[in-house]
């Protein structure tokens, strides 16, 4: 069984498709990027897999159950964790409360959150809208791990990061579905580099799929992923 798995999804918004017929699996310990131009159905998918949007057909598949129907907060306490694109922080408690509010209940695992993440140690009392955008980004990772997830949704982790955090970030999510077996679904700006941490791609283009394949396929053949990018519509597998 797929730790994720999503069949001819279609989904969007006022009863309108933006993503059609999409099918994707992710499985324990694997990273899958999903990639694509702006305005290709990325994030709309992420949202509707944690069920903060409606599936308009198809069905989604959370550990064997389907999330149609069902509420934001009963998936993830199944075990999805989503860092969204503007990272979800509240800006006026410090690094600590943040991490609090992702803890489970009556289970504060603080040396869990620092293991990945150890420059967040010294910034413990600081509010969360006072730190760097690396910062901000270590500190929403941390808190999305604090409940042990199963699966890992990250939605443009370098939004606003420079490069070089970015390289350092990303590997992060290789170890966390090496060592814990998470599976992890990442929406990244980064090709080249969401590429060198996955183990498959997919790609989108105006809604639909349009490649899907190996991450060391796409690593070799880069011109590939630059006609999707520039409309092409053919699957590649």
């Amino acid at each position: 069984m797929s730790v994720l798995e999503i069949v001819d999804l279609s989904t969007g918004y006022s009863g309108v498709p933006v993503v059609r017929d999409l099918s994707l699996r992710v499985e324990e310990g694997e990273i899958v990027a999903l990639l694509g131009p702006n305005g290709a159905g990325k994030t709309t998918t992420l949202l509707t897999v944690s069920a903060l949007n409606p599936v308009l057909a198809g069905d989604i598949t959370f550990l064997g159950k389907s999330v149609k129907g069902r509420r934001s907060h009963h998936v993830a306490r199944d075990g999805l964790a989503h860092v969204p694109e503007d990272r979800g922080l509240f800006f006026q408690l410090t690094v600590k409360e943040n991490l609090r509010l992702g803890a489970p209940r009556n289970r504060f695992d603080l040396e869990r959150a620092l293991g990945r993440f150890p420059a967040l140690e010294k910034l413990m009392d600081r509010r969360a809208g006072l730190l760097s955008g690396g910062e901000q980004q270590m500190l929403t990772m941390a808190r999305a791990l604090m409940d042990r997830p199963r699966l890992l949704m990250v939605d443009e982790m370098s939004l606003g990061l420079a490069p070089l955090i970015v390289e350092r970030l990303l590997p992060v999510l290789r170890d966390i579905a090496d060592s814990d077996g998470t599976a992890v679904l990442l929406v990244e700006q980064h090709v080249h580099l969401a590429l060198e941490v996955a183990d498959r791609a997919y790609v989108l283009n105006h809604g639909r799929l349009a490649m899907e394949g190996d991450a060391a396929h796409f690593r070799e053949n880069p011109h590939l992923l630059e006609g999707s990018y520039l409309g092409g519509s053919e699957v590649a597998r």
